[in-house]
């Protein structure tokens, strides 16, 4: 795997601290963010420290920013009113991409309107592809053309079973990401990928994959905000995803401890970010 690349600027050496695993503070150098959310923003329905006071320096230092995230059961919408439940306005829906997002993106540039689409997901997923024109399938109905799976909690049996059935009939498999956990206030919870790995065990069948590491979500987020890469700061808590991912493009890195990947994970692994806060109140304290 690649690993992220050294900043080549004298401005980018600091003071070393116990928040950062190497002497570079690439926030300083940023003129784009890109922000996970699970783990990063908030765990659940659980608002994490400083994320009030990150969007209030963006604002101030007039940073732009996109949110992007794997998790693909809510709208861009929903998250707008998420945030604001936090007390965070201001975010456009065009702010924000998710792995449901890029996925409508690669179904328009890929399958007509009228294409029958099976869901196994959340009711966010279904309305962004219903809302592209595309209508979705139900059993008893003809065959679908693309079976698109996402994290669904109210999962079970049958509707594991409707959407294996329908990738054996030979509709194309689409998983909008493999995150096999998610943070929650009560740890980690199983993620789209774990619904993945089952269809994938019962199909024989790989899914074509839209969310982090593959490149698309970060070339949309940098279209977004029309930033270089270089330049371009992607704060996540995965190393797998989040990490790998943004280095692979050319983005700079910051881990935060708040969610998945751990210290140890990062500082002995082959995927190395940047840097390493512990929170974002550690983080806001380097881009003082």
């Amino acid at each position: 795997m690649d690993s992220a690349v050294t900043i080549p600027s004298s401005d980018a050496m600091l003071p070393d601290d116990a928040t950062t695993m190497q002497p570079l503070q690439p926030i300083k150098l940023a003129t784009g963010i890109i922000l996970d959310m699970d783990g990063v923003l908030w765990r659940g329905d659980e608002a994490l420290p400083g994320m009030a006071a990150l969007f209030e320096r963006l604002y101030e230092r007039k940073i732009p920013f996109a949110l992007a995230t794997n998790n693909s059961m809510k709208s861009p919408a929903d998250y707008v009113v998420k945030l604001a439940g936090f007390g965070v306005t201001g975010v456009e829906p065009s702010h924000i991409l998710t792995s449901g997002v890029v996925a409508v993106s690669y179904l328009k540039a890929n399958y007509p309107p009228d294409t029958l689409i099976h869901v196994l997901g959340g009711d966010g997923l279904k309305a962004l592809i219903t809302a592209a024109g595309y209508p979705l399938h139900f059993m008893g109905e003809e065959k679908a053309s693309v079976v698109v799976a996402g994290l669904d909690t109210r999962v079970t049996y049958d509707k594991l079973k409707r959407a294996a059935l329908q990738i054996r009939a030979g509709a194309t498999f689409i998983g909008t990401n493999d995150d096999v956990t998610i943070p929650t206030p009560e740890g980690l919870a199983p993620g789209a990928g774990s619904l993945l790995a089952m269809l994938k065990a019962a199909t024989d069948r790989e899914p074509l994959l839209m969310g982090k590491p593959n490149p698309a979500m970060f070339e949309a987020a940098l279209a977004l905000l029309g930033t270089p890469p270089a330049r371009t700061l992607m704060i996540g808590d995965r190393l797998d995803t989040d990490i790998f991912g943004a280095a692979r493009v050319g983005l700079r890195t910051a881990l935060v401890l708040t969610g998945v990947s751990t210290r140890a994970q990062a500082e002995s692994g082959a995927i190395t970010p940047d840097a390493i806060y512990a929170g974002l109140p550690e983080l806001l304290a380097a881009w003082a």
